[in-house]
């Protein structure tokens, strides 16, 4: 038995035509799983597997003589493909303007995004990496005004019942608990945010969400990588600003919606499948504000430089 996930908790089957294989190694040399061996000029399985097959596909991907094959893991020989020309992909200063252009915008035109351009996001952020294949990460989309409107006034219903969240006793009493960082969010930031979220709903103004023709929720399951719906939602990002739209992350939702039976039942009743160690939400649209400039950004700490 293999690594287990969501998806499968089997490990995928190898087949090698050896009459094709011309015992190049390149299968061996990229299977980190320890799964082939090169034996009398042949690929071959190994006795010695470190956790059996998991459906990455390199082997596959790389074989020049089109001689294996893996099955399981939701992959098989048809979900290979012809890499792009190298005369289609985009060079450096191309990727860096296309990052630099992009901003986060919460300003949207009343305008629907078509189901064409939401399937092409989608398409972009399947092929972000992963932890573990097959990929963990489950994605809510919620796809018109009315759909995204509706999810926050439900989000700010359920922050009405849960208003002793950020009740000053309670923070005073998490206080020693959480320590003095998670102690000033609450209390700096996420505190203010209930009352404003809250407020502005009733005056019928949308802070959560911005009524952004589309939004999507990336978010893994109890095996998923903490990382995986993270980069999946950044390369969602970099594909609507390819398509023309504007996007921006919004790191609110996730972190209270996690946790409790109120979390469990509002994630329910809006068809989300798991507890996510981490989560994004990602509003998608066409901006109706245009920048002018851009704004360089940096890192807390750059170290091991030379």
């Amino acid at each position: 038995m293999a690594i287990p996930t969501s998806r499968t908790k089997e490990k995928a089957s190898i087949s090698i035509d050896e009459s094709r294989c011309s015992g190049c190694g390149s299968c061996v040399l990229v299977c980190k799983d320890f799964s082939l061996k090169l034996t009398e000029g042949k690929a071959r399985v190994s006795d010695h597997a470190l956790f059996g097959c998991i459906g990455c596909g390199h082997c596959m991907a790389i074989c020049p003589d089109g001689a294996i094959e893996i099955h399981g893991r939701t992959i098989s020989p048809a979900d290979l493909f012809e890499l792009p020309d190298k005369a289609l992909v985009a060079g450096y200063e191309q990727l860096m303007a296309l990052l630099q252009k992009r901003r986060s915008i919460r300003e949207f035109r009343h305008q629907p995004v078509e189901s064409a351009v939401i399937e092409k996001i989608l398409d972009a952020a399947r092929t972000a990496p992963m932890g573990l294949p097959p990929s963990d990460v489950n994605v809510l989309v919620l796809d018109s005004i009315e759909k995204t409107r509706a999810f926050a006034a439900d989000f700010c219903t359920y922050l009405e019942s849960m208003q002793w969240f950020v009740s000053k006793w309670f923070l005073a009493m998490m206080r020693p608990l959480w320590g003095k960082a998670n102690a000033e969010m609450f209390a700096d930031f996420i505190r203010p945010l209930f009352k404003v979220y809250i407020g502005k709903m009733r005056e019928g103004v949308n802070l959560v969400n911005y009524d952004a023709p589309v939004a999507m929720y990336f978010y893994g399951s109890p095996y998923a990588d903490p990382a995986d719906p993270i980069i999946a939602a950044t390369y969602a990002m970099i594909a609507a600003e390819s398509l023309g739209l504007g996007s921006c992350m919004l790191g609110a939702i996730h972190p209270l919606i996690k946790n409790g039976n109120k979390a469990k039942q509002f994630r329910e009743a809006h068809g989300i499948k798991y507890k996510s160690r981490e989560g994004i939400f990602v509003i998608f649209g066409h901006p109706a504000v245009h920048y002018r400039k851009g704004i360089k950004r940096t890192f807390a700490s750059e170290t091991g430089l030379n």
